[in-house]
């Protein structure tokens, strides 16, 4: 079937280009229906523009809406680093206690930021 050194180069290639191409299209048309700034039309424009010329719809796209599209995926990675961060919490209250005690010892904060602290702590 693979006669040379050169087929194998080629296969992978085109094994290479065909899964950028699927990323690319997942990518773009997920942006596009998940921009709030896109109305309806445009989506659906978008949308027939990427399924019925691909490479250049995607090509169309990513020009057009690049940067726009880079701010809305940093924004969403910063929500979910945030999300966790939130729901992971950041120890066991006896954690906190003692890291507020140590900066107590140390001066950091005053008696008044300590009992505020430990308050909302422990409410």
């Amino acid at each position: 079937m693979i006669d040379s050194f050169w087929d194998v180069i080629l296969w992978m290639l085109a094994f290479y280009v065909l899964m950028m191409f699927f990323w690319l299209f997942i990518m773009v048309l997920s942006d596009a229906w998940s921009n709030p700034d896109t109305g309806g039309g445009a989506k659906t424009g978008w949308t027939l523009l990427v399924i019925f010329f691909p490479w250049l719809g995607i090509l169309i796209y990513m020009i057009a809406n690049g940067n726009g599209m880079a701010e809305r995926s940093m924004k969403k990675k910063q929500a979910q680093e945030d999300y966790i961060r939130q729901v992971a919490g950041s120890g066991s209250s006896a954690t906190e206690l003692a890291t507020l005690s140590d900066l107590k010892a140390k001066g950091d904060i005053t008696q008044a930021e300590y009992d505020k602290a430990k308050a909302e702590l422990l409410a």
